[in-house]
């Protein structure tokens, strides 16, 4: 398993939550998704067969045009 982190400063509320996590939990590959409010970080668990930019788009098909790697 993989972890990547990925900076959304366009996620303020449950709905953006849900959102994110339901997009990016239905990308085959992906075991675990969360969303922190407070620092606007998605966090992803994947196989690492799935790649970041893959997952970058799931968060952009969610609503979240601005999406950048965390660090």
């Amino acid at each position: 398993m993989t972890t990547e982190r990925f900076l959304v400063p366009g996620v303020s509320c449950q709905h953006c939550v849900n959102a994110v996590t339901q997009e990016v939990g239905a990308l085959n590959g992906v075991s675990n998704v969360q969303v922190d409010l407070d620092s606007k970080v998605v966090t992803v668990e994947h196989s690492e067969s799935v790649q970041a930019a893959v997952i970058i788009a799931a968060i952009q098909e969610a609503g979240y045009d601005e999406v950048s790697p965390a660090v």
